[in-house]
């Protein structure tokens, strides 16, 4: 088959036509220029994707091999090795599930450098200004099996949903609450809040909707109108629910 490049902007119901990609970078422009001018490398789309493999590159030919996390800190990023193995991910479940023990957090502005033969060194190359994790990890994106900056996933979203639910108290009355006929869960990552949630209000927890798992994300669909026919091709109602 044929190895797609990564694409420009656009959405990932395209990748078979033009290569994906995710995430933008602000200073693409800059990064170009010194591609070009100062590193001396081609750069052969318009992919934000291709100048940070570039730009990795570059730098590797003299440290080895780095991974740096933002010093604003989007996305969490821990290491850990067994022996002279050693890996990089953004959830400890991967880690743990191939069997890595002694994970480390990688600090905002941080950067691991891994050499040949040696274990890894920490750098703090940029100052961390300030700690402002993607609470869309917590409540989203992460598997709740996974931890996060020491921060149990599944816990974190057991306790939105048990603060939900007290909310919910101070905002109906008794006679309002008992009128909830069921609490459903939208997206299935709300799970575990929904639970804590029926359970807090002793209302019944019920799978409402069925998510078809082979559509495209929606909320990422330019136009309101796109967004809804995708909505509706991705969830289904439980008629009996």
């Amino acid at each position: 088959g044929k190895i797609y490049q990564c694409k420009g902007n656009g959405l990932a119901s395209n990748v078979f036509r033009d290569g994906a990609r995710n995430g933008n970078l602000i200073n693409s422009t800059k990064l170009k220029h010194f591609l070009d001018f100062e590193a001396h490398r081609h750069i052969n789309t318009e992919s934000d994707s291709e100048l940070m493999l570039n730009i990795f590159a570059n730098e590797l030919n003299e440290t080895g091999k780095a991974r740096i996390n933002d010093q604003d800190i989007v996305k969490a990023l821990q290491h850990t090795g067994e022996g002279m193995d050693y890996m990089v991910a953004s959830e400890s479940c991967a880690l743990k599930q191939l069997g890595f023990k002694n994970l480390v957090d990688i600090l905002p502005g941080q950067a691991v450098i891994f050499r040949k033969g040696a274990g890894p060194v920490a750098y703090q190359i940029e100052e961390q200004k300030a700690y402002s994790p993607d609470i869309f990890e917590f409540c989203y994106f992460a598997r709740p099996d996974s931890i996060i900056d020491g921060i149990s996933v599944n816990e974190s979203r057991e306790n939105m949903g048990h603060r939900l639910a007290e909310k919910i108290k101070r905002m109906l009355t008794p006679e309002e609450i008992q009128e909830i006929d069921v609490i459903i869960p939208i997206p299935e990552t709300s799970n575990v809040s929904a639970h804590c949630v029926a359970a807090t209000l002793k209302r019944k927890h019920v799978a409402g909707f069925i998510k078809n798992r082979y559509v495209f994300r929606t909320f990422i669909m330019p136009g309101q109108q796109a967004r809804r026919r995708g909505v509706k091709r991705k969830l289904n109602a439980m008629d009996e629910k």
